[in-house]
């Protein structure tokens, strides 16, 4: 059984709350744990985000509760008719997360048979620990960099494998590869894409990430690797010249693949690849026309695979540039 930090802090932060509302003396203390509970999230954009839904909503459930029960009276009826007014104006203003606890502070009020001054500032000092501590222990979120990086570098493994598994086959007809780095790569993006998104949430202040771009361009690539592996597999054995150049191409793209910018040296070899093909005898069967075809169109995807790795070191260096500007 795995313990996550979220797990920790609201293990810490909520009896923090309900102990400093003891120390106040407010009534219904223990509400101050639940907003803390309701508070803490994964990240700290989301937690400022949950901490604002349930402040409006909060202050909006005070205002109505207080015109419609010293209005229509401590019933039950009152308390759906409230409902009634109040979910659609959360959903209205976009704050519905808070109804929970909203509800909380409402039923407070009910409870209570007399709306005073008095019992409004408990409500808010209530709102205002319950809310505080989780933002508190929310300022902590580990730094996501290293199991980042981590994610990158089991990545580009797989690209080695997957580019040397495709000029194996390519040069002797093997097809002994199970094909697991394709499935490990798919959940290896995703996975690091949601990583990236949650570092992005943690730094209230920053809306970019060092390395969005990057899995954006390898989530494109690993795209254009799937579509070239059954165009690879429809060459014929009798292309062997043709197979053999091929085979060389990617091996030495499998030997470079790292974040350097190595495109423009492989788009150079690609060409030179097109035009050896180009320099070639006419197809005069149906086969021969096939299998030009499945050349030109593998060389069209590798040059797009090439491609986007070039525009990704652009804007990578363009990005640099732009920091020291900045600084």
């Amino acid at each position: 059984m795995k313990i996550g930090y979220r797990t920790i802090k609201t293990a810490v932060g909520t009896p923090l709350a309900i102990w400093i509302a003891e120390l106040l003396q407010l009534d219904n203390s223990v509400s101050a744990g639940i907003l803390t509970i309701l508070c803490t999230q994964v990240t700290r954009k989301k937690s400022f985000l949950a901490a604002w839904h349930r402040v409006a909503a909060c202050l909006l459930a005070i205002i109505l509760s207080f015109l419609l029960f010293e209005t229509i009276g401590f019933h039950p009826i009152s308390i759906g008719i409230l409902l009634l007014v109040f979910i659609p104006i959360t959903v209205m203003l976009r704050v519905s997360p808070g109804i929970v606890s909203s509800a909380v502070i409402i039923l407070h009020l009910y409870n209570s048979h007399e709306i005073t001054l008095d019992l409004i500032v408990n409500e808010l000092i209530l709102i205002s620990v319950g809310i505080g501590v989780a933002l508190i222990v929310n300022l902590y979120m580990p730094s996501l960099e290293a199991t980042i990086r981590r994610k990158q570098v089991i990545l580009e493994r797989n690209f080695t494998k997957i580019l040397k598994e495709i000029a194996l086959y390519l040069r002797e007809g093997d097809q002994s590869w199970a094909g697991e780095e394709i499935t490990q790569t798919e959940k290896i993006l995703k996975e690091a894409n949601q990583l990236v998104g949650r570092d992005v949430e943690n730094h209230v202040l920053r809306s970019e990430h060092p390395y969005h771009d990057y899995f954006e361009m390898r989530t494109k690539q690993f795209a254009i690797l799937k579509r070239i592996l059954p165009l690879v597999s429809k060459l014929p054995e009798t292309s062997y010249s043709q197979c053999e150049q091929l085979a060389h191409f990617f091996s030495g793209l499998a030997d470079s693949v790292h974040p350097g910018n190595t495109a423009v040296l492989f788009l150079e070899e690609l060409n030179a690849l097109r035009e050896s093909f180009d320099e070639d005898p006419l197809p005069k069967t149906r086969e021969e026309f096939e299998t030009r075809a499945h050349l030109f169109q593998l060389l069209y995807e590798m040059e797009n695979y090439l491609e986007l790795k070039q525009s990704f070191k652009e804007s990578d260096v363009q990005h640099r540039i732009r920091q020291k500007v900045q600084q």
